[in-house]
This record gives structure tokens, sequence and C-alpha cells, in this order.
């Protein structure tokens, strides 16, 4: 008898569709189940049976989003908990505290072994090729991004970074996992797709990396590959490493072997301040390759300062004027782990105004730092000194600078440079501390200082409390 096999994403925003729900609905398929797929709380399913209900995860601060979709699926299987799987990053990484919230016990790790969902066969779940028809109907649009082939050609990593979960989600590292039977087998199966996105946590390391390449070019995917988007036209494909590529790792036997490819961009993580020589040195063997369009994950709130932060960004901006190249930065705020929120800071370098300063900035720039040299000094200012003074502005200004200052801003700027550094200090602990509003006019009306008291008047609510922040904090 066909089973009814219901899959489920929390309504977490990301990017790309869920893998692994899709594999896992091919492989029911293949068993003859009839297979549904919904992005978040479903009320309407609770009148069908359904003999197993997935859930995937994804990062740990999504925690109440999931721990809420989880609880209300729970509801439709009667508390069957054997007819309800949640798997995924999240819960691979608190498996332990998911079954204390939920009374689910995860399946953590990779579905990488025969009989990890039924015992009467040996499909391996994650070797099955992903059904890009699951969305179909379903009311959520990946339309854009599944014009994409999505997969790894290695797994795991051979670092053991103390920030990165995937020491826990893949431990052992695998040096090739067949990608072009793999991509061939969704093509005969879906059609051809027009780029390739690889999930690879660091394909540098694996010793097959030369096959990997000779792979990707004998799939059509060599520098400069076209696909034809209709019967006239013809669009450049991508390869995209999504996670990234180790700077430590890269020499230029495999710098030539990626800009044999139709790689764009080439991601380069540029973690930490210590590895600025190394970082540019290797931007430029790009450069001397022909790879011209690079991006850049830039992790703070970590071990760093605020100060070394900017001068990551500046490094990129200096490269691209040197060497003619477009290298997007994509700054990633650290949250740990066990996080189940975004509230970590990382003091006594960072506090929370000033990690909420660089996400006002970012959210303008949707969350890039582009690589033009006049909006970077506009955006993050000419030097750490300014930098500085732009974390500690009120929204209102901050987020509708224009190229010119404004009076606002300027008479801002003018009542900062007149605080001590101690009665900054003051005044950064009452935007950070006291954040609702009730707690800020209380703040605000309790000091003496009148300097401070005068600047605290520029960060007074400029319209209603945030709804972004559930209606308990200042917008400042």
């Amino acid at each position: 008898m066909n089973r009814n096999i219901l899959l489920i994403e929390p309504a977490y925003k990301t990017k790309f569709p869920p893998l692994g729900l899709m594999k896992i609905s091919a492989y029911h398929k293949a068993l003859g189940d009839n297979v549904t797929f919904v992005k978040g709380i479903k009320t309407s399913l609770s009148d069908e049976y359904w003999d197993r209900i997935y859930i995937t995860t994804l990062f740990t601060f999504n925690w109440k989003i999931t721990i809420d979709t989880i609880k209300h699926y729970k509801m439709l299987v009667g508390g069957d908990t054997t007819r309800l799987y949640v798997g995924g990053i999240m819960s691979t990484l608190m498996p332990q505290e998911v079954w204390q919230e939920t009374g689910v016990a995860p399946t953590a790790g990779v579905l990488n072994y025969p009989g990890a969902l039924d015992g009467d066969n040996d499909l391996i779940v994650d070797e099955m090729i992903p059904d890009y028809e699951l969305f179909d109907g379903a009311g959520q649009d990946y339309t854009l991004v599944l014009d994409s082939y999505f997969g790894y050609s290695t797994r795991g990593c051979v670092n053991k970074c103390e920030f990165c979960g995937v020491r826990k989600l893949e431990p052992d590292f695998i040096e090739y996992s067949g990608l072009k039977p793999y991509v061939e087998a969704i093509a005969d199966r879906y059609g051809e797709k027009q780029h390739l996105v690889l999930f690879d946590n660091n394909v540098l390391a694996s010793k097959k990396f030369e096959q990997i390449i000779s792979d990707i070019k004998d799939l059509g995917f060599e520098r400069g590959a076209k696909f034809a988007t209709s019967v006239r036209s013809k669009a450049m494909r991508k390869v995209d490493f999504n996670q990234g590529t180790d700077a430590r790792l890269m020499n230029k036997k495999n710098m030539k072997l990626l800009a044999g490819i139709a790689i764009n961009p080439l991601r380069i993580a540029f973690d930490s301040i210590k590895y600025k020589d190394n970082y540019s040195q290797k931007v430029e063997l790009a450069a001397k390759c022909g790879i011209r369009n690079l991006s850049n994950y830039i992790l703070y709130n970590h071990k760093d300062t605020p100060e070394d932060f900017w001068q990551r960004l500046k490094i990129n901006i200096g490269l691209n004027n040197q060497l003619k190249l477009k290298i997007y930065s994509f700054p990633m705020k650290f949250i740990p782990l066990d996080a189940k929120d975004r509230s970590f800071v990382d003091e006594p370098h960072w506090n929370w105004y000033f990690l909420r300063s660089v996400q006002r900035i970012l959210n303008v720039m949707k969350g890039s730092v582009m690589p033009g040299e006049e909006f970077f000094y506009r955006a993050f200012g000419p030097n750490e000194k300014e930098f500085i003074r732009i974390l500690h502005m009120p929204e209102n200004i901050l987020m509708y600078r224009t190229r010119e200052e404004t009076l606002i801003e300027k008479e801002w700027k003018n009542a900062f440079d007149k605080l001590t550094d101690n009665e900054r200090k003051e005044m950064l602990a009452i935007l950070c501390n006291d954040r609702t509003k009730a707690a800020f006019l209380s703040a605000y009306t309790a000091t003496k200082n009148g300097k401070i008291k005068n600047i605290l008047e520029y960060y007074f609510p400029q319209q209603p409390v945030s709804s972004a922040v559930k209606g308990e904090e200042v917008t400042v």
C-alpha cells in the first residue's frame, strides 16, 4: 500500500531549496509513495492521515520557528513520534535540546547508509537524485535557483574550526563523491540546467581536485561556457563553490584549474585579519590566472574588533582598484553553534549597538559590500576612526545617508565629537542596555550630563517602535 508522505520546511528565509527533502522525496517516490511538500505551518493538512512527516532544520538561530513547526506537526500524528522524522543542521548540532523541547528524537547526520529510513531496502537517501518536481504546486517559488544543479563533489572538511559546524555535520572527509554521473542523472530526468552550485565545505583539500575539475568541464562548464536559454539566445554558465574555498590551500596549480572552469564568483573566506597577507596573495594569484569576479566571506563578531573588520573590507577595496577586479564582500556575523537566536555579542570588542549598526548598513546594501571605493567610504568611512563614529550613529541618520552629508548628520557629528571618551561610553551603555522605549526614556530623563542628554535626543524614535523587534525595542 502506498504511503502518504508529508515533507516540511519551516517558514524561515532561505535562498536555496532543501536538498535533503528533495532526496527524501526521491527516495519515497522510488518506493511508490505519495509525497506532498509544504513551507511552514499549514492547518489545512490536519484532516489528512500521514504515514510519515519529515521536518528539515537549518540554522540553530531559527530555533523558535523550527520548534513551533515540529510541535504543530507532532499533533498531526497524534503524538506518535515514530511517524515524525526531524533532521538537518539544527537537529544534528542540538539533538538533545530538540528532544527535550519537543519529545521528538532527531535523526542526526547524513542519511548516507542503507536502511536509514526503512529496513527492507538498500537505498541510500543521500545518493538519490534530488526531486526537482517536489515544489510544483506547493506555492513555494524556487524557480530561479532550480535552474542549477545542486550537489557535492566532496563531503566534510579536513579543518576543525571552532566556529564551524561541519566537524559535527559531516565528520568524515570524502575526497570524491561521483559528481559527473550525479549531474548527468539530474539532466536526464529533469532537463539541462544552466548553472552548477556545489556545497563542498573544502574542495581544495581533496587529492582528487584535478578529477573534479575534469568532471566539471566534461559536464559543459568549462571557462566561457554558454547555455541555450532559447533558440536564438545563449547565456553564460556559472560554477559556484557556494561554501567558499580555503585560501591557505590555494596554489598556482589549483588556481589554474579553477580558472579553467566557468567559476563565477570564486568565493574565498577571510575570517581573520591575521590572514591578510595570505589572502591578498591568493587574490592576486586569481587575477593573474584570469579570474575577475570574486566573492568574499568576512566573519565578524568572533575574536576580532570593529577596526579589524573595517580593515578586511578595505583590503578588498584596495585589491579591486589595484587588480581591476570585482570583489563583493559578504560579512557574516558569528553566532555560536548552540545559539537559539541571533543575539550573541563577542564582548568586549563588540557590543549590541555596533552589531546592529553593521546590520543596518548591510540592509541598505542587501547584505553585500559593493566593490566601489566611493560607495565604501561613504558607507563605512575612510578610516577606522570614522567607522567607529558611524557605528554610533542613530538609525534615522545612518540608514538614510546620501552622497552628501545632511544638516542633521553634521549636527549629530558635531555633538558626538564634543563628547569625551567616558561620555561616549556612557551614551553607548544607555543605547545598549536601555532598549525598550520606556527604559530609554527613563535613562534619558535620569541623565545629568547635558552633552549626553543633548545627543540622546537624536536617538528618540522617529516612528512607532519597530515591529522587527516585536514592538519592544526603540528604533535606534
